[in-house]
């Protein structure tokens, strides 16, 4: 007789989705919406032209506080964490012994207590602040958001390689939700009067209905929009004002992935993971030069000596990652077979599908490097056809970040 499977897990607007028609799917140990009524196609150029709201609320959310806390996160991640201003968000990824991916992970800079204070307006007797429950006034705090599948083993090793020198505070009681698109801002602002003095990749505190906010102008559509923190007790009331919105509709996990791949996006587990190196998955843009051989404080980080041997041509690389285009109408999905012009195996794709608004098939793979020059050809073998791909530069839809 089979155990029987562990229960998923619910988020904060669980109740929300099977209102609205959503189909619900297991993802990272939790319900969540794949799509609603209207479908993929739909949820997606929505996205694109207007606004879509997204249930993150699977992901991770924890605190690293403490005097110590940046410079002890800085040992395990190659990326600048010690130079980033307050309310700075940053790209981050923790990495193995071997230089490998943990997890690709967003972190931002809160300050410190005492300077920031409860957002004005907030109610701080609800029990949905706990920016101040936890920690001295005056103690430095970085935010940090972690993928879903990860995230219990991401707090573990954080806990277990910086716990003595910050206090890591996970926050499972809060909710996220990400609103994309171009007209976001001109939802959330009727909401939240002042988020759109936010640029691309910084922070604020804000309060809604007497709770506290916490919202980053960031996500992971290449679009620009926001992704909020909020109280898991308000997270529903806040959706429904959202949707409320006439920009304002809500989007499942399909078109978040096919958002995301067309802006050439990672997705932990498909693009990288902890057999790809950030060099060989093209995240050379991740790691700031302070980090690098010859920066005020290169290395110090696990698998420095791989990853920064690779950076500088050091090590060669057996891999990268790339852009594919399908130059027949047949989407090519993850797995596929890579060939070469004589039917060798020479790599995988890992994400792909029929980019609704690029309208062509789209793939991420990794090829050897003497495959990955733009415009190269390979073949992908889908269902005993070879389908030939040509080597594309990403995104495969430009970026539309509101960088000020």
């Amino acid at each position: 007789m089979s155990a029987p499977q562990e229960e998923l897990q619910k988020t904060p607007l669980h109740a929300l989705h099977l209102e609205l028609g959503a189909r619900m799917v297991p993802f990272a140990g939790y319900s969540m919406p794949v799509q609603y009524p209207c479908g993929l196609m739909a949820e997606h150029l929505h996205t694109r032209s207007a606004a879509g709201l997204f249930d993150v609320s699977h992901m991770g959310q924890l605190r690293l506080v403490g005097p110590d806390a940046a410079a002890a996160f800085e040992t395990l991640v190659p990326v600048d964490v010690a130079g980033l201003g307050v309310d700075k968000q940053r790209y981050g990824l923790l990495l193995t012994e071997e230089g490998t991916v943990i997890d690709d992970l967003m972190f931002v800079n809160r300050g410190d207590l005492s300077a920031a204070g409860p957002p004005q307006g907030a109610n701080t007797t609800s029990g949905g602040n706990d920016r101040h429950a936890v920690g001295e006034l005056g103690d430095p705090e970085l935010f940090v958001i972690v993928n879903g599948a990860c995230k219990v083993g991401d707090i573990a090793h954080i806990e277990q390689h910086i716990g003595n020198r910050c206090r890591v505070i996970p926050m499972p009681e809060r909710a996220l939700l990400a609103l994309q698109g171009p007209r976001a801002a001109d939802a959330l602002q009727r909401l939240v009067p002042g988020v759109d003095q936010l640029v691309f990749m910084s922070g604020g505190a804000f309060a809604w209905n007497s709770a506290d906010l916490y919202i980053t102008r960031s996500g992971y559509t290449g679009e620009d929009g926001f992704e909020i923190s909020v109280p898991g007790g308000v997270a529903e009331a806040l959706a429904r004002a959202l949707l409320a919105q006439p920009e304002v509709k809500p989007v499942g996990l399909g078109a978040r992935n096919s958002l995301r791949l067309e802006a050439g996006l990672c997705l932990y587990g498909n693009d990288i993971d902890t057999t790809t190196t950030p060099v060989e998955a093209g995240l050379n843009w991740a790691i700031q030069k302070v980090r690098r051989t010859g920066g005020e404080r290169a290395g110090g980080f696990p698998g420095a000596e791989r990853v920064l041997g690779q950076l500088q041509g050091s090590e060669p690389l057996r891999r990268k990652r790339v852009g594919l285009v399908a130059l027949e109408r047949v989407p090519v999905r993850e797995h596929t077979e890579l060939q070469d012009e004589h039917g060798q195996r020479i790599g995988t794709v890992t994400s792909g599908l029929l980019g609704p608004s690029a309208d062509k098939p789209l793939a991420m793979g990794y090829l050897p490097p003497e495959h990955a020059g733009l415009g190269s050809r390979v073949w992908a073998l889908v269902r005993g056809k070879r389908v030939p791909m040509e080597v594309s530069a990403m995104p495969f839809v430009a970026h539309r970040y509101h960088r000020g």
